[in-house]
């Protein structure tokens, strides 16, 4: 293997050796802490211009299944393993994970000490990082490293045509989802439910979305700094006051909050993983999630038309919002997760009673 660097902007080295596709990527140093799911991390849209770093020290070892990814292609910027697999064992395993790195073009690193790296970020917050094949930066290359920052994420990521999704002649409800990002898992547990599911551009009026009369509007997941989407946060103000059930996943939860005059921020260094413990503020009842976001809605800014329902008992931060007209609700977290806990997959049956509710 091609001998190859990660160096971050504080100036530490890591030297690995090549995975997947050649090149020379800058990004922003993110970690997961999932076990396993690393096939949906790398079609995950959320991932946008990122260098993700996996803690689980063996990847790739159940190989490539297509079937289990959440888009067509691949959204980070480059990939961090301790060790690759060459190996895969399982029965559906389609080919190797370096293999698919290369096919996707994805830029990777492996053989670095992943556990300091994750210590180093968990200690100074996100850093930028460049995958490279020199241990020393040019100047031009040094300033390009400090100053990247993601700029139009969910623009870059969203479909840019309309498509319905549907696996039924006689399709129980017609939902509106606004593409952010979107997982396919989002639009398979609606259709799975017997919806006709209509996705949407990010950039789609709320006015052309009312004229499609739907049974409720799903917000979808999504990358980057949601504060940046004032055109789409507008559109979805106007939503709300549609009347139309509405349920936010994510960013969608983050711009659903910004259009009701709350608040967000940007998390240390996030929460990216299957095992993020939430609590249901109203019950006391824990379900471990998967989350995968660096940004979070201020709890103290809510309106009071909103109310905090999930809490994150790692630490305080919100989780999920209802508001005053009940068919409106979000959470930060993924219920649709996939792989990751199925705990809170009854979120899109209260979302389908909602529906059903509004006759």
């Amino acid at each position: 293997m091609k001998k190859v660097y990660l160096i971050l902007e504080n100036g530490k080295v890591f030297e690995g050796e090549s995975i997947g596709a050649e090149g020379e990527v800058i990004g922003e140093v993110v970690f997961t802490t999932a076990m396993t799911g690393y096939l949906e991390t790398l079609t995950d849209p959320s991932y946008y211009g990122q260098i993700v770093c996996q803690t689980f020290p063996l990847i790739g070892n159940y190989g490539v299944i297509e079937e289990d990814f959440e888009s067509a292609d691949s959204f980070v910027k480059g990939y961090i393993v301790r060790d690759i697999c060459d190996t895969p064992s399982n029965f559906r395993s389609q080919g190797k994970l370096d293999d698919m790195l290369k096919k996707l073009g994805v830029v990777g690193i492996c053989g670095i000490d992943t556990r300091e790296l994750t210590k180093i970020v968990r200690e100074s917050g996100v850093l930028n990082g460049i995958i490279t094949d020199s241990p020393t930066l040019s100047a031009d290359k040094k300033k390009a490293l400090d100053s990247y920052v993601i700029k139009d994420a969910v623009a870059s990521v969203s479909c840019k045509e309309k498509r319905v999704v549907c696996s039924t002649d006689k399709p129980v409800k017609r939902v509106a989802l606004l593409d952010y990002g979107i997982k396919r898992n989002i639009i398979e547990k609606l259709t799975r439910r017997g919806c006709e599911v209509t996705v949407f551009p990010c950039d789609t009026s709320a006015e052309e979305i009312i004229k499609f009369k739907p049974d409720g509007i799903m917000l979808s997941n999504g990358p980057g700094d949601p504060k940046e989407n004032s055109y789409a946060i507008e559109q979805v103000g106007k939503l709300v006051a549609s009347g139309i059930p509405m349920f936010g996943i994510c960013i969608g939860h983050q711009m659903l909050a910004l259009s009701q005059g709350a608040k967000t921020y940007k998390l240390k260094y996030g929460h990216r993983g299957g095992n993020q413990p939430v609590k249901d503020v109203n019950t006391g009842r824990v379900y471990v999630s998967t989350q995968n976001h660096g940004y979070a809605v201020e709890g103290d800014s809510l309106p009071v038309t909103a109310k905090m329902s999930f809490v994150n008992v790692n630490d305080g931060t919100c989780e999920g919002i209802d508001y005053s007209n009940s068919n409106v609700f979000s959470v930060q977290f993924h219920p649709e997760a996939c792989a990751g806990p199925l705990d809170t997959g009854y979120l899109f049956d209260r979302f389908m009673e909602n529906m059903e509710g509004r006759k």
